[in-house]
């Protein structure tokens, strides 16, 4: 069978599994009301689906709001995660979640803005290096209903963000001064503004496939590449590296997102406790990733990677050299985001 063929296959078993899955779900979990909404109950669950493994800060997002779903429901509303792109990758959860044939959706938001252009805004390099100012301007107010405002656009409804931190850099040459991030070859997202941030950085930015990248830095084809310590510590892949830089350079936001469509048709009753379910799983997940960003910097350093802070010239370099990129994506994104985003405080 050719290559072809068998994505192909692939494709249409993921399908053919998820569409089961909502058939049971829709038919079996939701009765009409007397407006015509849902009313959703019933003895088989709705499914969520992830592209991440389980043992990750987006499993416990998916898994806390199921729960907090289920309480708040009295045992009503069920819902069942599933992982490890069992229902597809993250565009084909994207879209499935836009045509309403997956209902619930956490993944990054990476992917999302072949979608919803305004999520570009989440791709400006050194905004901050606190979390906590990032969780700030997410949750203010003002902020959230207008990106709220472009999924809704988009046909998705958005819940609410959790995280894993920041992405960082991890390399077998040290960075320690401007100078040294030139000619290294970095893997990065195939994601336009990234690759242009990181060449002005004066690196050799080369996307590839997550999964060749170990054996990339094994068979040192790359120098370098970047992602959040969770990723770095479940993949294994400070075991080819000698250094983690922590450039912060983005956040590594987790969304959780909801087919309007399904959205549309459930009672304001159903619609209230998944609203209210994702900010107590949200305030979960960002818990756990905290504490679990600690514990993973521990088992880098017993590994004997070294972990190198930037001092403040290389960040300014890091700042000034992403001018361009805050230009890019001021001119794509809605002018209230962008403002809302880059300058204010909470």
């Amino acid at each position: 069978m050719s290559c072809k063929n068998e994505k192909k296959r692939c494709i249409v078993s993921r399908i053919t599994t998820f569409l089961t899955i909502v058939i049971l779900a829709f038919t079996l979990t939701s009765c009409s009301n007397e407006d015509g909404n849902k009313k959703l109950g019933g003895r088989y669950a709705i499914p969520l689906g992830t592209a991440s493994p389980e043992d990750t800060v987006t499993q416990i997002y998916a898994e806390s709001f199921a729960k907090e779903v289920e309480a708040k429901s009295n045992g009503r509303i069920k819902i069942d995660v599933y992982a490890n792109s069992v229902l597809g990758g993250d565009r084909e959860l994207f879209e499935s979640c836009y045509d309403g044939d997956i209902p619930f959706v956490v993944q990054n938001t990476a992917p999302q803005v072949s979608f919803i252009k305004d999520t570009a805004v989440f791709d400006l390099p050194c905004v901050t290096t606190d979390i906590s100012d990032i969780r700030k301007k997410i949750d203010n107010d003002h902020f959230m209903r207008a990106i709220k405002a472009a999924y809704k656009k988009g046909g998705i409804i958005l819940l609410g963000y959790a995280d894993q931190g920041f992405r960082v850099m991890s390399t077998n040459k040290p960075v320690e001064k401007a100078s040294d991030f030139r000619g290294q070859k970095i893997r990065t997202m195939e994601n336009p503004f990234q690759l242009r941030f990181w060449k002005k950085l004066g690196t050799n930015p080369t996307p590839m496939t997550f999964s060749e990248v170990y054996i990339g830095l094994q068979q040192k084809t790359i120098d370098a590449q970047e992602n959040p310590y969770e990723v770095i510590v479940s993949n294994r892949l400070y075991e080819m590296q000698d250094y983690i830089v922590e450039t912060n350079h983005l956040p590594h936001l987790i969304s959780l997102i909801v087919s309007d469509k399904f959205f549309s048709s459930l009672t304001k009753e159903d619609q209230n406790i998944l609203i209210a379910a994702e900010k107590k799983a949200r305030d979960v997940a960002r818990k756990a990733s905290d504490d679990r960003i600690e514990e993973r910097k521990e088992i880098i350093r017993q590994s004997g990677t070294t972990i190198i802070t930037l001092d403040e010239d290389v960040r300014s370099y890091m700042k000034d050299s992403a001018y361009p990129i805050y230009k890019q994506i001021k001119n794509r994104v809605d002018p209230l985001i962008y403002e809302l985003y880059v300058n204010s405080e909470s």
